[in-house]
Formats: structure tokens, C-alpha cells, sequence
């Protein structure tokens, strides 16, 4: 089979996601997204007219994350004229979508050298900016199947499974303490790349603004629940709340424990990232050492209501195709969306805790959308190299019932 070779990642830090806040809300997504490019164009020494295609995961696709973001940050980094871009949208899993499609590419023998990643700006194009919602407003869809929102979605995955408010805060009071040791340890450095003010060059941000190293267990104890009054919301033209709909699907659930704050919710941040991905015969052409391979990439749906459950299942299917188990990885990123999330996961796949988010993850960091797979993706390689292990899994939840998974395997040559 042929793979695909990653030959370097990088990323931008998170900055908070706050309009008018924020480090990075000034910085316009295309020239967030541009600057990852260069970036890594400068790191390798690329040829850029030898790029066949730069691939840009982004959710809220409007405004200023319109118009086909990744031509446009091409067009922004002053890449040749004849390197194309393309934009899509996975939802949460944008960013490693990206990056698989990249791949596919390459290992079809098409393309020999894809850049794809992706790019979010929350503090100017916050959630929902597209005013799809979840369905688009298809009142047909809806009344076939009521999609509601996914916080409400986490509560019920954390009331189905018994996961108490004291797991979650648990969790997430270790995503902060895991993610404040990797950045005293410099472990992200080998990614970062710092945002420059496009037009003076001034530094804006050079590393992670979203943790919070003071966390501490009674702090996250005496946030309130950020579902409950949503849960209670009436739906519109229907007698029935929010909460009242989820249960008619899970009626076992009886009522709806509203667990997740914002302080065991993934925080909201602006950044990108970019992964440079090479064919077989580009890496032995050039003489350059690749830094992992793909080994397998999944992709499946699941229920949509409780919608969050899937990346146990994609990650079994990437497992199969590389013709391995749970317990053959080394390490796991599991986005952290919400707390519930990764630890069903961990549940459902019986993974040893401690190889996962082992720097910490979306709860503490921050989950710029279109951007984090291909982040969890840099961080994964980055912690490999660091412990000289074999094997990481990346895997993320995505609204409407779907997940992703890509299994890469560390190399030093082919």
C-alpha cells in the first residue's frame, strides 16, 4: 500500500476567542491560516511551485471565513498563482479531515505534495456565525429528527454513562494541569509558530493565551451547569423542551444531568495549523526524512441526537484497516470537546488513561474548530519524537453524529 509522509506540522498558539479581546481577534483568519503556510514553507525549504493542492478545514464558513479562505490564504502568503486551495467543513473534525483528504490524494499517486490543515477565528466568526444551526434550517429534516444542541448532548452521554460532576471537573482539572506542565517543559515548541501583525510584523502572540495553570477543584466546583436553561428551552411551534426531545430518544436517561460548565467544555479560541504531506516518491526524489506516516484514517456515522459517541467507533474502524488494536497505540489525542467525551472514549475502548492528552486538550487549551485535528495531529508527532514511542491515534467528535480517526506511525526514513 501506498502511504502517505508527514514531513512537518506547525501551528499557531490559541488565542482566546473574545471579540475585541483576544490576542489574535485582530488578525484577519485568511492571514492567520497564510502565515501557518509560509511558515512551514520556510522551515522546509519548499519549492512552492511544487505544491499540488493546499486543503483548509473551517467550520463557520461566512464573512471573512467565506469566499474559499484556503485559495485566499495562498493568494495572502504570496504563494505562486498556480497553487490551488480548497475549504471544507467536517464540522469539529474539519482540521483532520483535511488533512486525510490530503493524504488520499497522495496516496493515490495524483499528488506528491499537499499542505492542508485548517484555520478558525471564534473572537470575529463565533459558533453558529452561518446561521445554519445544526440542520440548516430544514424543517422537514426536523421533524424527521430533531438534532439538539451538542451541549445538551454531552449532559446526556455524561447522565447515560454515570459520569458525575465531579468526574468531569476531575477531568478537566487534569486537561489544566497536563497542559500547564507541557508548556513549563517547552513541548509545543517544535510546532509553534508565532502570529505577526500582518501589517508591521510585530509579534502578537507567541504562545498558548487560553489556560488557566491556576485552576483548581473548588474553582471549577462553583461554575454553573452552561446547559440547563438550554435544556429547558421550549422548541418552537412544539409543546416539548429541548432536554424533553433528547429523552424521547434515550427515555432510560429519565432526566438529563446538566453536568458541563465552561470550565470542563472545550474553550473557545482563534488559530491555525498546517501539515506538510509528502508521497513516497517526492521524500526519496528530494532526500528528505519524513517525521511519521499515516498508517489508517475512518471516518463513520452515529446516532445524532446523543451525536458525540463516534469516536470510539471511527477509531476501531482506523484500527482495523492498520490491522491493530487499542491497546498498539502509543499515544491518543481525543479532542476534548466536552469532558463526557474522551472519557466514554476511554470507557468504550478500555485505554489506559495515561496515554491520552498527555499535554492536556481542548478543555484547557482551547478547540479552534476548523484547526484543531490538524493541532492534535502536531502534537501527537511533537510527544512521539519527545519519548521516542511508535504509534499515536487522533481522534475527534463531530456534530450531527459523526467521528474521524487517523492512526500515524513515527519514521525517521523510508
Amino acid at each position: 500500500m501506498a502511504y502517505a509522509y508527514v514531513l512537518d506540522t506547525v501551528r499557531t498558539p490559541r488565542g482566546r476567542g473574545k471579540a475585541g479581546r483576544g490576542a489574535l481577534c485582530h488578525v484577519h483568519p485568511q492571514e492567520l491560516f497564510a502565515q501557518t503556510l509560509n511558515a512551514l514553507a520556510e522551515r522546509n525549504g519548499l519549492d512552492l511551485a511544487a505544491v499540488d493542492d493546499v486543503v483548509a478545514g473551517c467550520v463557520s464558513q461566512t464573512g471573512e471565513q467565506g469566499a474559499n479562505l484556503a485559495r485566499n490564504a495562498v493568494l495572502a502568503a504570496g504563494w505562486p498563482l498556480e497553487v490551488t486551495g480548497v475549504t471544507l467543513n467536517r464540522f469539529c473534525g474539519s482540521g483532520l479531515q483535511a488533512v486525510n483528504f490530503g493524504a488520499l490524494g497522495v496516496m493515490s499517486g495524483m499528488q506528491r505534495l499537499v499542505v492542508a490543515g485548517g484555520v478558525e477565528s471564534m473572537s470575529r466568526l463565533p459558533l453558529g456565525a452561518d446561521g445554519a444551526g445544526q440542520d440548516g434550517g430544514n424543517l422537514h429534516l426536523r421533524r424527521k429528527l430533531f438534532q439538539v444542541p451538542q451541549g445538551i448532548s454531552a449532559d446526556l452521554i455524561a447522565t447515560l454513562e454515570g459520569f458525575t460532576r465531579e468526574d468531569v471537573d476531575a477531568f478537566a482539572l487534569a486537561s489544566q494541569q497536563k497542559a500547564a506542565r507541557a508548556i513549563a517543559q517547552g513541548r509545543f515548541t517544535k510546532s509553534l509558530v508565532p502570529v505577526r501583525d500582518p501589517e508591521t510584523g510585530t509579534v502578537v502572540l507567541e504562545k498558548d493565551e487560553h489556560p488557566r495553570p491556576e485552576t483548581a477543584q473548588e474553582g471549577l466546583a462553583a461554575l454553573a451547569p452552561s446547559f440547563t436553561a438550554l435544556g429547558a428551552t421550549q422548541v418552537p411551534g412544539s409543546a416539548e423542551t429541548l432536554d424533553e426531545i433528547a429523552l424521547q430518544q434515550y427515555p432510560q436517561a429519565q432526566a438529563i444531568r446538566h453536568v458541563h460548565t465552561a470550565g470542563n467544555s472545550s474553550g473557545i479560541v482563534d488559530g491555525a495549523a498546517a501539515v506538510l504531506l509528502a508521497s513516497e516518491d517526492y521524500v526519496r526524489e528530494q532526500g528528505v526524512n519524513p517525521r511519521a506516516r499515516i498508517r489508517a484514517m475512518a471516518t463513520i456515522g452515529s446516532e445524532p441526537v446523543i451525536m458525540l459517541t463516534a469516536p470510539a467507533p471511527a477509531s476501531r474502524k482506523a484500527l482495523r484497516q492498520a490491522g491493530m488494536e487499542p491497546g498498539d497505540i502509543d499515544l491518543w489525542e481525543i479532542n476534548e470537546a466536552f469532558a463526557a467525551v474522551p472519557l466514554q472514549t476511554l470507557r468504550e475502548l478500555g485505554i489506559d488513561p495515561a496515554r491520552v492528552n498527555v499535554n492536556g486538550g481542548a478543555i484547557a487549551l482551547g478547540h479552534p474548530l476548523g484547526a484543531t485535528g490538524a493541532m492534535l495531529l502536531g502534537t501527537a508527532l511533537d510527544e512521539l519524537e519527545r519519548q521516542g514511542l511508535g504509534t499515536a491515534l487522533i481522534t475527534l467528535c463531530i456534530g450531527g453524529g459523526q467521528g474521524i480517526a487517523t492512526v500515524i506511525e513515527r519514521i525517521e526514513r523510508i
